[in-house]
């Protein structure tokens, strides 16, 4: 399945000669969605990732990752942004274009030795894969993988991870 051709593309968002890659479309789509959970939890399966947790960044590794958890036989916890967990929380804050941001996850949610992979839609400069890596790296968790849905590989995130398997469906 051409899974770019379920995917809008919006020019100058959020600014002016940013091309957003809009994966709403791909996410109304039925066999689209369908194909995109399958594939993905091929791959994992092919990279031989056996997680403990699969972890889910705010907000669209909240789409993904349940599902993929459940296919996975893992459990499913979610990093937010400051304010969203109610429970006591660890927390990691790191840089972006223009200033700071602060990631969060429960205390009790995972533990040191748990096997991660870390889930989201898109990869772009890497840097909240990065801090949710760095934050339970600091936990003392195992980060065995990252997967997404788009990689935008000018931007080169990737190469920010720490050294796992990132896995990526569609490439521009």
């Amino acid at each position: 399945m051409d899974l770019k051709s379920l995917i809008r593309d919006i020019p100058d968002f959020p600014k002016p000669g940013i091309l957003f890659r809009d994966i709403t479309t791909l996410l109304n789509h039925p066999e689209g969605m369908r194909y995109t959970m399958d594939a993905l939890v091929q791959l994992c399966l092919e990279a031989n990732l056996k997680p403990d947790h699969v972890v889910g960044m705010e907000s669209r590794g909240f789409i993904f990752g349940p599902t993929l958890a459940y296919n996975l036989n893992a459990g499913f916890v979610p990093v937010r942004k400051p304010g969203k967990l109610l429970a006591a929380v660890h927390t990691v804050e790191y840089e972006l274009e223009y200033g700071t941001d602060t990631l969060e996850i429960h205390q009790d949610a995972v533990g040191s030795g748990d096997k991660i992979v870390i889930v989201d839609d898109l990869i772009a400069t890497g840097g909240t894969a990065k801090a949710t890596a760095e934050l339970l790296t600091k936990i003392g968790c195992d980060i065995i993988g990252f997967v997404f849905i788009v990689e935008l590989l000018d931007l080169k995130g990737r190469d920010r991870l720490p050294d796992a398997p990132v896995l990526s469906l569609i490439q521009y």
